[in-house]
């Protein structure tokens, strides 16, 4: 009789469960990002899992992180590659510390919309990257389509050509690519964490940042600058990156859907964000800002200059096999 109301039990709770099983594995991955839970990046990892998890039916759940809630970018990644179930927003030039090539993502006008980084992720060498950095270091990229726009000048003179930038003291991350490219436009590259900026600006220890427009309104940087100058001259891709380890433990579907997941929610919230840019825009001129706008800049000249950034981190040979299966010149 005790067996009996032991199998009846058992019946109950399953049927309960939806047919699930008591057994059934349930994996958590706990993803770490640095920006505001304001930013549209957050709301679109929110999505991310969200899709993840209803497509799982439970059985995968992402938990976002915003702000550096699990610590800073650097720690995450070693904890990444010793197999933690933990992900992290990270970009190129991080990923180009590991395999160098992977770097030149953020070179000097490298791409130019999200339609062309999207075909990026078709391409041989590409692929051949993405398995070194995969096989020999512990990452697993699960998507790069997460976009957050063209980096500009903010500063307080205009920049119209290289020359306008010699001897400023421009803030931009510590990456060897991201130094080299500011290098590259003749400005003495400074290393400050994105938190710094304002203060920075406000006591001119720094004359200026490469940043995208959401950056600063952010950031609220339009009090201490006047001006930005659109050099469009990096396309800020970020990589949505997890352990090698972690992944291979997951069951094939679940990577399927988890795969598939980010880079549908990455596409959505990039588009998002390049629509929104007219309205920053026209929210920065309120307030003050003179926005020199890219017709009235000389690319040409900044891309010429960019060529060094190319050669001092020996990413030439890298951009051309790129370019080469994309059928793009430089």
């Amino acid at each position: 009789m005790r067996k009996l109301l032991m199998v009846v039990l058992i019946t109950v709770l399953v049927l309960a469960l939806g047919g699930q099983g008591l057994s059934a594995p349930k994996y958590v991955l706990k993803f770490n990002h640095v920006l505001a839970q304001t930013e549209p990046f957050h709301q679109g990892f929110l999505n991310w899992a969200k899709r993840v998890y209803e497509r799982t039916n439970g059985g995968l759940e992402i938990q976002v992180f915003h702000s550096a809630q699990l610590g800073v970018e650097e720690d995450i990644l070693e904890q990444i590659r010793q197999g933690a179930n933990i992900g992290q927003n990270t970009d190129s030039a991080r990923l180009g510390m590991y395999v160098p090539d992977i770097a030149v993502r953020h070179a000097p006008y490298f791409v130019d919309s999200i339609e062309e980084v999207m075909k990026l992720r078709e391409l041989p060498t590409v692929k051949k990257w993405l398995k070194e950095v995969e096989d020999k270091y512990g990452f697993k990229v699960l998507s790069f389509a997460w976009v957050q726009g063209m980096r500009h000048m903010v500063t307080n003179k205009p920049i119209r050509k290289p020359e306008d930038l010699k001897g400023l003291r421009i803030r931009t991350p510590g990456a060897p690519i991201w130094q080299e490219s500011i290098r590259s436009h003749g400005a003495a590259p400074v290393a400050l964490n994105f938190g710094e900026v304002y203060l920075a600006m406000q006591q001119k220890a720094i004359d200026g940042a490469d940043l995208v427009y959401r950056n600063v309104t952010g950031a609220k940087l339009y009090e201490v600058a006047k001006y930005i100058s659109e050099t469009r001259h990096i396309l800020l891709i970020n990589f949505e990156v997890i352990s090698k380890k972690f992944f291979d433990s997951l069951p094939p579907n679940y990577q399927k859907i988890l795969v598939e997941e980010c880079d549908k929610a990455g596409y959505e919230t990039s588009k998002l964000m390049e629509k929104e840019i007219e309205d920053i825009k026209k929210f920065l001129i309120e307030k003050g800002m003179t926005i020199i706008e890219t017709k009235d800049i000389d690319i040409a000249a900044l891309k010429k200059a960019g060529e060094a950034a190319y050669k001092v981190l020996n990413l030439t040979k890298a951009r051309d096999e790129i370019y080469k299966e994309l059928g793009k010149k430089y």
